[in-house]
Parts: C-alpha cells; sequence; structure tokens
C-alpha cells in the first residue's frame, strides 16, 4: 500500500506530458505557479522544475510514485487518432485509463481532469452548434472514438462527492498549433505528394478548430472551477475557439501561408466516402496476409466533407471560458514557427 502524503492543491501530474497538448499544459501550469510532475512512457523534453516519471500507463505501481502528494491530475495520453491500431486504443484509452482511475484513488488525488473529444459524439453526419446532450455515438466509424466514448464514461462514472474524488472530462476538437506533429506536417507531406487538389465535397462546411493554447485554457479552468457540489462534477465540456470556419478554407489558409497551392479541384462527397469505405473493407480483409494503410479513411473524408462544430455556451457558463487566441492570428502564429515546412526549405 503506497504511503500517503497530504495533497497539496498546486501539485499536479500530467499523464501524456511529453506529448503536443501535454508539453503545452506543463508550460502553462508552471506559468501559473503549479509544481509540475509528468508522467509518460518517454521523456521529450526537459524544463526546470519539472519531475518525470516514465511507466506504462497500464502499470498502476509504475503510476504511483508520480502521484505521490498530488491532488490533481490531468489525463491527456492517447494514440495518435489515425494510427487505427484498435489493440493499441483499447489497451491506452481504455485499460490505462483504468488503471489511472485506481492509481489516483489509491494515491489520494481529488480530482482528475480528462482530455476526452468532440468526436465521441460524431457518427459522420452532420452536427450544427453541437450541444454536450447529444447521445454518445452508437456507430462511431473508427477505433479511436469507440475506445474514447468508454474512456469518457470511465471517468464520468468515477466521479463521487462522498469518497472526494472529482472527475470532469473536457471534449476539444481539431487541435492545432506550435509543435503539432500531426495536422500541419501530415497536411504538408499530402501537399509535397501532389495529393492536396481535391476539395471534398462543395468546400461550404463548417467545422471547429481549437488552437492548443485555448484547449489547455480549457483545462486549467475546468481543474479550478471543479470543487464539490460545483456543476463540473461527472459532466463533459466542450472546448473549441468557437468560431466555426469552412473546413477547406482552413486548410488553404495553413498551405498557402507555407507557400503551397489551395485545392481548386471539387470532388463528390459520396464518391469519395464510398472509395473510403471500400478501402478500408479491402485492408480489413487483407490485414492477416498484408497490412494496407489507406490515406483516405472513412473517418477522414466524413471529417472534411461535413459540418460539425460544437457549442461553448456550458462551459462559458460553468467555468468563464472564453477563448484566448482568435482563429486568424492562432493561423499566423501556427504558420510561423514551421518556417522547416515551407516550400523549398
Amino acid at each position: 500500500m503506497a504511503t500517503r502524503i497530504r495533497p497539496s492543491s498546486k501539485r499536479c501530474t500530467v499523464i501524456g506530458g511529453s506529448g503536443f497538448l501535454g508539453r503545452h499544459l506543463v508550460e502553462q501550469l508552471l506559468v501559473r505557479g503549479y509544481l509540475v510532475s509528468v508522467f509518460d512512457i518517454q521523456q521529450s523534453y526537459e524544463l526546470p522544475g519539472v519531475t518525470f516519471h516514465l511507466g506504462d500507463l497500464c502499470n498502476k505501481q509504475a503510476l504511483l510514485p508520480a502521484l505521490q502528494g498530488v491532488s490533481l491530475v490531468f489525463h491527456c495520453a492517447s494514440p495518435f487518432p489515425g494510427s487505427d491500431d484498435r489493440s493499441l486504443f483499447q489497451r491506452v484509452n481504455v485499460d490505462g485509463t483504468g488503471a489511472v482511475l485506481e492509481a489516483c484513488q489509491e494515491a489520494g488525488v481529488q480530482k482528475l481532469v480528462l482530455t476526452s473529444s468532440a468526436s465521441v459524439v460524431f457518427e459522420g453526419t452532420d452536427i450544427k452548434d453541437g450541444k454536450e446532450e447529444l447521445p454518445y455515438a452508437k456507430k462511431p466509424i473508427d477505433y479511436y472514438t469507440e475506445t474514447k466514448i468508454q474512456q469518457e464514461k470511465l471517468v464520468l462514472q468515477a466521479c463521487n462527492e462522498e469518497n472526494g474524488f472529482l472527475t470532469v472530462a473536457i471534449r476539444p476538437h481539431g487541435i492545432f498549433g506550435p509543435r503539432d506533429p500531426q495536422l500541419v506536417p501530415i497536411l504538408v507531406d499530402t501537399a509535397r505528394r501532389g495529393k492536396m487538389k481535391f476539395i471534398i465535397g462543395d468546400g461550404s462546411n463548417l467545422v471547429d478548430f481549437t488552437f492548443v493554447e485555448n484547449v489547455v485554457h480549457g483545462l486549467i479552468l475546468a481543474a479550478e472551477h471543479l470543487r464539490p457540489k460545483s456543476p463540473l462534477c461527472g459532466r463533459a465540456y466542450h472546448i473549441t475557439n468557437d468560431e466555426p470556419v469552412q473546413f477547406w478554407d482552413f486548410m488553404s489558409q495553413v498551405l498557402m501561408g507555407l507557400g503551397y497551392d489551395a485545392p481548386r479541384y471539387h470532388l463528390p462527397y459520396w464518391l469519395v466516402y464510398g472509395l473510403a469505405l471500400l478501402l478500408w473493407l479491402l485492408a480489413l480483409l487483407l490485414r492477416p496476409v498484408v497490412r494496407l494503410r489507406p490515406t483516405f479513411t472513412p473517418m477522414r473524408v466524413a471529417l472534411a466533407g461535413t459540418h460539425h462544430y460544437y457549442s461553448c455556451t456550458r462551459a462559458k457558463q460553468d467555468m468563464g471560458y472564453r477563448p484566448l487566441v482568435g482563429l486568424q492570428e492562432a493561423i499566423v502564429r501556427t504558420v510561423e514557427s514551421y518556417p522547416h515546412l515551407r516550400r523549398g526549405a
């Protein structure tokens, strides 16, 4: 049994703190005077005053030393959504989260803030100004979404005011910003291979993209407003830039900012979605023999061709959330942070 140290309200641990979102969160917590520990499978940077604990989050015994004397845990560890590895998603998002919850309760942690995803309510059809009351997707269109639904349910159901353990889930959507290892690098790689010429659908679909600093702001606000009898206990909150933008306009701004051509030829949405579905099924059938990784999965096509933007009203009312950085400034700052990805660099 781990020995209990009296938790300090300013001592926190960021699980997944070596990742893109995790590192931004760690940096902002330090600015705000928190004492920060990181638990992750690897250490990707060093910061004065930050203690790193390396280990597998499915191992409760490895987690416990990182949670001693800590009152607050941020859980933002997750595999990359596009990895399409069912067993990995199950292991990290579901089994790992179960171990995190057990370790938190054993170590006397008082608050857990989960980074969930707005995709938990997305089934590949239009969502306009979606509220948190929307039901979970009954037919999730990828393994990431399927396991994020299970993860969020586990965390919110673990909220227990009588036992002094409070939980809340933050659902960001389309996170981007400096040091992002996915969105911008993948976009540029696709453009360099000459595959960013086409717009899926008519190009009018509105979506949320959320600057990483705004997500971090939402996570910290949630932690600071999560207390007994508060409306946050056991609930989920959408956090976005609150500025829906046409998906292909956003992509074009990033590409043109880095010196690449914007896509301009239109392809019918249902045609591309049907092809993506066929390729996905083919990859599934051939998996025992050969591993195919189709560029266009049904989820990626749905994200590129449908409306999906969410209401932040609940976060505004319950924790005073307002985006700190507007979308246009966020795009400029993101583009400027990738000089090495510019055309001709």
